[in-house]
């Protein structure tokens, strides 16, 4: 394999590590309504703030969140939206009521 090819395939890699974990699935599908707190984050997850900090921190570093601080609170919203697509086509698989293929769902 190419320098370059094994990169890219690194690269993949490491995005889906950061999101292969249940709660980093959770905070990924509740930032798709939209941004959120880090507090009410905190909340809707149920873990204390440290632990939602640090998956945030992982799905931040693999660009799949953005940040923004606003006064004493820190915002984050989905940065990398097209995993949603991502997660539609595993949802269908799981239900038996699709495959995919390269072209979409069927």
């Amino acid at each position: 394999m190419k320098p370059e090819v094994r990169t890219r395939f690194e690269e993949r890699a490491r995005i889906l590590k950061a999101m292969a974990h249940p709660t980093r699935l959770y905070i990924v599908d509740v930032l798709a309504d939209g941004e959120r707190c880090v507090h009410e984050l905190t909340e809707m997850v149920g873990a204390d703030m440290s632990t939602v900090s640090k998956h945030l921190s992982v799905l931040r570093s693999a660009r799949i969140l953005s940040d923004e601080k606003r006064g004493s609170e820190v915002y984050y919203s989905l940065r990398m939206a097209c995993v949603l697509g991502f997660f539609d086509c595993v949802e269908a698989v799981l239900k038996g009521e699709a495959s995919c293929d390269r072209d979409g769902i069927k």
